[in-house]
């Protein structure tokens, strides 16, 4: 097998460099913050928030399935449970699952020491350094699918990397999807607001694997994150897809977004518990709807400017969340899902250190999934093609790190040490020769050259060489193939579904 460490040249001569495909693990233990009291503090802290506070739930197929596992449920739609209900609902949840996209090569694996890395989701604009920041539309929002299908270390595709804007917001989804098939080979969110939004993705998901939903439900290929709308409210609609999706054996992470002084009390114990309650309210769903149903711990908490309220990310405070979340996770078995967000309104040093802290933090505490780990910008209201392009160095640093060393008498290198005499040097030696070309990271983005060897070549700083970059990446992109008759099927489902949806709701 080719070493991982190499840069590799695609078809059609790539010189980019960057890391193969390969399945990425954590070696290291995560980091535990919190001691087995304190955790478990907040374990009962949170069964209270889910016994005496309860979660208000908007739909009723949610309250009469909670009111049937024994649940109290009230006039005004409160829901709550005991620690007997949580306790039989974690005793099914899986410890780790699969999801298998079209190309069965780019499988991803979710729960115990495996790392994934997925593309930013949600933003409602898009931002280059050549047209400036406009409204998301379907255009970019192809190119972004192009350039994670171009770089390895991107392993899934989120939900709606962007929204395409001057598409009716009914239907749009299946455009997304389309293009997430057609131009990828990688595995996908489904927007689940609603359950037709949820089946579509289940079903075109299908249909590009060539598979019954049956085979879906024992294979999962697509997934989900349901939002917990903090504090303590489940909306209809996310009830719905969180339905759809579990009744047919797809994955669901449950993420509640709390943001310390706004959504939560300010102090990150009380953050911790109610983020928890909220999981953990989400996790019983799943397996009340399909026992064994694989469902994810998703954690999103940081905190606030508390002069203005704006959002801020890649905090201490947000890397102490993801290493307590990660803690939680565990407790409860679950595969663990958080993000690498930053708060930068540009591709800066803000948006460079912003983006390492949660890094570290995600990883640290033991993240299967890193969500809007590439592309992420203006707190998640801008999709960066420059700030993708920052990301992947930052992710693939990352993997190298983890990689583990070599270690054998060669490598320890006495022999090597002898043959050079004191005060020369290794350059030429024949330990160098023999392992120059792959000894060390080659990085994409960085720019070793000495100052004068840069300012001849144009003198351009980081965002300038990211521009650069990811228009190489587009031009060297090739769309993956796909069997004609499949995309066929994929063409028509999109334009009898679009018809029937009409200007409804799916």
């Amino acid at each position: 097998m080719r070493d991982a460490r190499r840069g590799r040249r695609g078809a059609a001569g790539s010189v980019i460099p960057q890391l193969s495909w390969e399945r990425v693990t954590n070696p290291y233990d995560p980091l535990a913050m919190l001691s087995a009291e304190q955790m478990e503090d907040l374990h009962d802290t949170s069964i209270r928030i889910l016994k005496e506070l309860g979660i208000k739930v908007m739909g009723e197929n949610v309250r009469g399935l909670m009111r049937r596992a024994g649940a109290d449920v009230d006039a005004e739609g409160i829901v709550r449970l005991d620690q007997d209900i949580v306790d039989h609902a974690l005793a099914t949840v899986p410890r780790s699952f699969s999801l298998t996209p079209r190309n069965p090569a780019r499988r991803v694996h979710l729960g115990g020491r495996d790392l994934v890395f997925g593309l930013v989701a949600g933003p409602p604009n898009v931002h280059d350094r050549i047209k400036g920041r406009r409204s998301g539309n379907l255009e970019d929002y192809c190119n972004f699918i192009r350039l994670a299908q171009h770089f390895n270390v991107i392993h899934m595709i989120g939900n709606q990397v962007t929204a395409p804007q001057e598409l009716p917001a009914n239907n749009r989804h299946l455009d997304t999807y389309f293009a997430n098939l057609t131009l990828s080979e990688l595995s996908f969110h489904c927007t689940a607001i609603g359950r037709g939004r949820a089946m579509d993705g289940i079903r075109m998901m299908a249909i590009a694997r060539g598979a019954t939903l049956e085979e879906m439900a024992q294979e999962p290929g697509v997934t989900t994150i349901i939002s917990v709308n903090s504090p303590r409210l489940l909306d209809d609609a996310m009830g719905d897809g969180l339905i759809a999706m579990a009744e047919h054996g797809q994955p669901v992470t449950i993420t509640p977004f709390t943001l310390m002084g706004a959504m939560t009390p300010v102090s990150l114990p009380a953050a911790m518990a109610q983020q928890n309650a909220e999981a953990l309210f989400g996790v019983v769903l799943t397996q009340l709807v399909r026992p064994g149903a694989p469902v994810m711990y998703g954690a999103f908490t940081s905190n606030v400017d508390m002069r203005s309220g704006a959002p801020a990310f890649g905090t201490p405070e947000n890397a102490k969340a993801n290493v307590i979340a990660g803690q939680l996770a565990r407790r409860y078995g679950l595969p663990y899902r958080t993000s690498n967000a930053n708060a930068s309104n540009a591709v800066d040093l803000q948006a460079a250190y912003e983006t390492a802290m949660a890094t570290w933090g995600a990883v640290m505490g033991g993240a299967n999934l890193i969500y809007h780990a590439a592309g992420w910008l203006e707190g998640g209201l801008t999709a960066s093609y420059e700030k993708l392009i920052l990301d992947v160095e930052i992710l693939q640093n990352m993997v190298e790190f983890l990689r583990p060393v070599k270690w054998d008498s060669d490598e320890l290198g006495f022999d090597a040490i002898r043959d050079v005499p004191a005060g020369g040097h290794f350059f030429g030696s024949a330990h160098t020769m023999a392992r120059y070309e792959r000894a060390f990271y080659t990085p994409m983005l960085s720019d070793w050259r000495s100052y004068e060897n840069w300012a001849i070549a144009g003198a351009k700083d980081a965002a300038q060489r990211a521009t650069d970059l990811w228009q190489q990446a587009l031009a060297e992109y090739e769309e993956p193939a796909m069997e004609a008759s499949r995309r066929e099927e994929l063409e028509a489902y999109v334009a009898r579904r679009r018809e029937e949806i009409g200007h409804d709701e799916p």
